[in-house]
């Protein structure tokens, strides 16, 4: 465990240099740059609240509330995994040339996708001050379901880069996935619609348990129990331990097929 702080510290200035990277070339020619950030989701929740309140009559009280908390934890995991995935076959040149912890690559692309989620907050922030919702002091447990999610996705990132190296066509068949994904998760439709037995089986998503965390500490003004943080923490420390073992596995045979 110390060789592997000292190689992690080693490397934590790269880490941050390859953050800023991705932070410049995505805003580089923005006009509206980081601004774009914040309003994508505030775009995206006034589409959805004019389809499904309308078209589907669903009746949630503050739907772009309950919209915005579900998109944000769920946009989070899906930007942090998809560009995750291609970390290690996009690195190919410099692994090559130069010994580099292979996980620092999965880890930059979670963390970069980390930093964005700040900006769909302040998008949330907005709207919570807008419509006048009123949060509860509970509010101030948000960062936990941020750090549990966080922790999750960088598990499933390993697992990705590495299977990805190896097949390809996992690029092409992840965006499938996190579709069926997402509406297998409560993000644009209430919980009370599905049956005792739908979920049930929905009980084994964990972004099913990171998004219900996550409104009932910003919209609900509700302490998750013991066994929902049981739940959340298990997920994401096994999905950890797992994506850490198959990359560790991996790693070395990374150079002959990138």
């Amino acid at each position: 465990m110390k060789y592997y702080i000292q190689t992690f510290n080693k490397y934590l200035y790269l880490l941050f240099n390859l953050i800023s990277k991705d932070f410049k070339i995505k805003y580089r020619r923005s006009i509206l740059g980081i601004l774009w950030s914040i309003l994508n989701p505030v775009l995206m929740m006034v589409v959805i609240t004019a389809v499904f309140l309308n078209l589907f009559k669903f009746e949630i009280d503050n739907f772009p509330i309950y919209y915005l908390t579900g998109s944000t934890i769920f946009s989070f995991f899906t930007d942090a995994t998809t560009s995750s995935m291609t970390s290690i076959v996009g690195s190919g040149q410099i692994i090559k040339k130069i010994y580099i912890p292979k996980y620092i690559f999965p880890l930059q692309k979670c963390l970069f996708s980390f930093v964005n989620l700040f900006f769909s907050l302040i998008a949330l922030v907005i709207m919570i001050i807008i419509l006048k919702f009123e949060v509860t002091y509970t509010v101030i447990l948000a960062p936990i379901p941020i750090i549990y999610i966080l922790i999750f996705s960088l598990g499933i990132s390993l697992i990705l880069s590495s299977l990805t190296v190896f097949f390809r066509d996992i690029v092409h068949l992840y965006g499938v996935i996190t579709t069926i994904w997402m509406y297998f998760t409560p993000i644009i439709y209430p919980e009370n619609i599905l049956s005792d037995s739908m979920l049930k089986l929905i009980s084994f998503n964990p972004l099913y348990h990171y998004v219900g965390y996550f409104r009932d500490v910003v919209m609900y003004g509700k302490i998750p129990s013991l066994k929902v943080n049981i739940i959340c923490i298990f997920f994401s420390i096994i999905t950890l331990i797992i994506g850490s073992i198959i990359f560790k596995r991996t790693q070395d045979k990374f150079v002959l097929h990138i």
